[in-house]
């Protein structure tokens, strides 16, 4: 029976670790799958040796006070498979913890396995050297990714395709959304998702809760619709909530409900882009770090992508509008949402474009084929100083 060890960190990842084990239980029945992530993986049928959905961070200064928990989780999960390691593990995202965790397990000899890697292919960092020491086999949701991962020399690359074509293929229509949330079908709603992550939600919900108090003077009929990524958020919410008399439906219903059910949403960067993009929502994008984050990126990094939400990414060009840091600021915030109310159709129009760039449906089902396929016959690659020499 394969033994198999998935890692990732935060909502999305969850969400995506999620659909790979049951593409996984369904092709081997008999699979003992060994969950680092959250409540989605282990309801899919996974067992889970740590939840991480807390421990998701962007950013340098963010990212401090994580370290000496992640170290501690690490240190863990050595002492839990040590005795009985893995046949094969895979890793989704998450990168500043699934690379020490690769690192770990490298000398075990199990196939070390890249599902969504980290963007290198956007800003190349330290990171490809590791990764092309360290993984086996990579398999990329956007052909960009595969394409750079196979020129930098990781052994053996996939492209399979992005899962969220399949996971929203059955998601509710716009209709039966609003049914379940109770909002009348001529009802303007917009829905506000500020982050999944902690840090992200301390600077990018006072932008939108802001956001939201303008509209209101602009629009008095529109509602507004907050989904909870963890309940714990809510503490968050509530001062701004107060402060500008915001008639806010804070909801722990799935994110996806809220966007199908919505006629704008205003988003942090990230997979929920993708999701809104597949709904066929339009959608204006935010995103901050601190201003010390900011600075380092800038000035010392010399950070620069051409996009920054991974909608824009695929076509490499702008579909939707993004504010990013000094410019994600509630009056330019409010001046794109009013003009995507009032006219949403260019927005749906050029989704068709990111749609074909996302490959053909059955991703997951394609990623756990090639998982599977280490379990019975390992793949033979370069020692690590081979592939970077």
């Amino acid at each position: 029976m394969p033994r198999i060890l998935i890692s990732t960190g935060e909502v999305s990842g969850d969400v995506q670790g999620a659909l790979l084990v049951r593409a996984l239980r369904h092709l081997r029945p008999d699979v003992e799958l060994l969950a680092i992530g959250g409540e989605r993986m282990a309801q899919a049928g996974a067992t889970l040796l740590a939840n991480t959905t807390h421990l998701g961070s962007i950013g340098l200064v963010e990212h401090l006070p994580l370290i000496w928990p992640t170290l501690r989780l690490l240190h863990r999960i050595r002492r839990t498979l040590a005795a009985h390691p893995p046949d094969v593990v895979v890793l989704i995202d998450y990168v500043g913890f699934n690379l020490p965790l690769a690192q770990m397990c490298k000398p075990w000899g199990c196939p070390l396995i890249y599902y969504i890697a980290p963007q290198e292919w956007v800003w190349p960092t330290a990171h490809t050297r590791r990764i092309v020491a360290l993984i086996d086999q990579v398999l990329a949701v956007f052909p960009q990714e595969a394409e750079y991962y196979q020129k930098v020399g990781v052994p053996c690359v996939e492209w399979v395709g992005h899962p969220l074509v399949d996971d929203l293929a059955t998601a509710e229509s716009r209709a039966q959304a609003r049914q379940t949330l109770g909002i009348a079908p001529t009802q303007k709603m917009v829905a506000l998702l500020p982050a999944s992550r902690r840090q992200e939600f301390r600077y990018l919900w006072p932008v939108l809760a802001q956001t939201a108090h303008r509209l209101h003077q602009h629009h008095p009929e529109l509602e507004f619709w907050l989904p909870l990524a963890l309940p714990q958020y809510r503490e968050y919410v509530e001062p701004e909530i107060r402060k500008y008399n915001l008639r806010v439906h804070v909801v722990t219903e799935p994110a996806r409900r809220v966007i199908a059910a919505a006629d704008l949403a205003l988003a942090k960067s990230g997979t929920v882009n993708l999701e809104t993009a597949l709904l066929d929502v339009p959608q204006v994008v935010i995103y901050r770090v601190s201003p010390v984050t900011a600075w380092l990126a800038r000035h010392v990094l010399r950070f620069h992508i051409p996009f920054m939400s991974p909608v824009n990414l695929v076509v490499m060009r702008e579909i939707i509008p993004e504010l990013l840091q000094d410019q994600a600021e509630p009056q330019r915030l409010t001046q794109l949402a009013l003009t995507y109310l009032h006219n949403p159709a260019p927005m749906r129009q050029q989704y068709q474009e990111l749609r074909q760039a996302l490959g053909a449906p059955g991703a997951a089902q394609r990623a756990a084929q090639a998982i599977l396929a280490h379990c019975s016959a390992p793949i033979t690659k370069q020692s690590g100083s081979e592939a970077l020499n």
